[in-house]
């Protein structure tokens, strides 16, 4: 799904470096390069009904943050850890915000064209299992699984070490196994 060659990891540092420098036309140009994998990633982690106000979230925290910025990880990995911070932080700020009730999903699915619906109500189906995962196991699984980051990206991303993030995504491949 992802997968970024190095020249283009490359070429958003850079970005990143030059903008922390003040350069606002490559500060202009690193959004437009990463809010696309910004917006997925809250997405995946948050849903779409929150994706929007984190991302916007996440590029404040950025743009304080980019000053100081040093390249020790690629600025998409650094930029996708800041994201899930912001994540993070809503989640504890917000810890009673209102799920979408099952019949909101099934009132949607009814006005769809049949063939759709029931793929939609499958997906809807595997993604109800995903969110009743345990946040850690849950966020390991969107990283690799859904969003194709690799075992050490996902690692960085959620500042956890490699064979932290293999036990989780084998936990949670596990969990929804035995939930199905």
């Amino acid at each position: 799904m992802k997968h970024h060659s190095e020249a283009d990891d490359a070429r958003v540092t850079d970005l990143a470096l030059r903008a922390g420098r003040g350069d606002r036309a490559a500060l202009t140009e690193f959004i437009r390069a990463t809010q696309d994998d910004v917006w997925r990633l809250l997405a995946h982690l948050g849903g779409a009904e929150i994706a929007d106000d984190l991302t916007q979230e996440t590029y404040l925290r950025v743009m304080s943050a980019l000053p100081r910025f040093a390249a020790r990880s690629s600025a998409r990995t650094w930029l996708l850890s800041l994201a899930r911070r912001a994540w993070i932080d809503n989640i504890r700020h917000d810890m009673a915000r209102p799920r979408k009730s099952a019949t909101e999903y099934e009132d949607a699915a009814a006005t769809m064209p049949q063939e759709d619906a029931s793929s939609w109500s499958e997906w809807i189906d595997v993604r109800n299992m995903i969110d009743r995962l345990p946040e850690d196991r849950r966020e390991a699984l969107i990283l690799t699984q859904v969003l194709g980051y690799t075992y050490e990206e996902a690692a960085k991303i959620a500042g956890v070490r490699v064979g932290t993030i293999r036990s989780r995504v084998a936990r949670a491949r596990k969990d929804l196994v035995r939930e199905r």
